[in-house]
């Protein structure tokens, strides 16, 4: 054998008309579907959102207004104000329960325990579920009458009554909770791959060097969870503003159950419809989502591409 012939690097293989034409379709129609559906109906809402236009005829029935319609939202539109802190507090609970409660029983399941398969698959049962079913299920179990949680406390009869649901100051709460144990059980399942990728040498060696079961989860698991840190934070964002199904099913998003999504629902496809005016409410949920995620976003790029 030659120098020459020792020294030659292989070449790549020519792909083929055939697959090119494959690679080509596989990554131009979900990106042709992604720009179709998502992006191009994003960026009308925000143009729209300048305009009235009561979503019948054609171009000639849009009428640019400006600002008009962000002024009315904050100075002449009661629901705008209780939904707005809805949201803003479903984004903290969602924080504040979920997400911790999930990395919780992440790190317990990832010890293989027994039965662990079975507990995962019970956690993450309530995650298959539409927020639809999961508010009926909320009429199950907080009607004032009919409700478990009545029927257990002996709260069904007379003055005792407690209207979980038709009482503005509790029907938030109760909805939360039945929210919140849904979404433990989808952080739980992402948090549980991030710990299943964490290399046991690691901990290992944390161990061998006297660190505690907290030092060690400190200094050398949560670390490694970073890109997990990033896709848990999107997802809270995105779960808590885009609530809705479970919301209307009780009281079509009414006393005490405002929501912006509801709010965009009834003015985009209500009885008045108002295409630019859901726009601008739809503009603002995406600004308040671009506030939590992006700049968590670019701080943690900017840390890795100085590691």
């Amino acid at each position: 054998m030659t120098t020459r012939q020792l020294t030659a690097r292989p070449r790549g293989r020519r792909l083929s008309t055939r697959d090119r034409l494959t690679l080509t379709l596989m990554a131009g129609v979900p990106t042709l579907l992604t720009v179709g559906l998502v992006w191009l109906p994003a960026l009308a809402s925000v143009v729209l959102s300048f305009a009235s236009w009561p979503g019948i005829g054609g171009v000639q029935n849009i009428h640019w207004i400006g600002l008009e319609n962000y002024r009315n939202i904050f100075t002449i539109y009661p629901p705008f104000q209780p939904a707005l802190e809805h949201n803003l507090l479903w984004l903290v609970v969602f924080f504040c329960v979920p997400a911790p409660l999930g990395l919780f029983l992440a790190v317990q399941l990832d010890k293989q325990i027994r039965f662990s398969r079975l507990y995962q698959s019970v956690l993450f049962m309530p995650v298959v579920l539409s927020l639809a079913l999961v508010g009926f299920m909320t009429e199950l179990i907080f009607s004032p009458t009919q409700g478990l949680i009545n029927n257990l406390t002996g709260h069904t009869q007379g003055s005792s009554v407690i209207d979980w649901l038709g009482n503005p100051n509790l029907n938030i709460w109760a909805v939360l909770v039945m929210a919140c144990w849904r979404q433990t059980g989808y952080v739980m399942i992402m948090y549980l791959a991030g710990l299943k990728s964490v290399d046991p040498s690691l901990k290992e060696a944390a161990s061998l060097d006297g660190a505690s079961g907290w030092q060690t989860f400190r200094h050398v698991v949560w670390p490694a969870l970073r890109p997990i840190n990033v896709v848990v934070l999107v997802i809270t964002v995105i779960e808590s503003l885009r609530a809705f199904d479970i919301v209307y099913i009780i009281n079509r998003g009414t006393n005490g159950l405002e929501l912006l999504s509801v709010l965009v629902t009834n003015n985009i496809i209500g009885e008045a419809s108002r295409i630019g005016f859901g726009s601008a409410l739809a503009t603002i949920l995406l600004v308040i989502s671009m506030v939590f995620i992006v700049p968590y976003l670019v701080t943690v790029f900017r840390k890795d591409s100085r590691t």
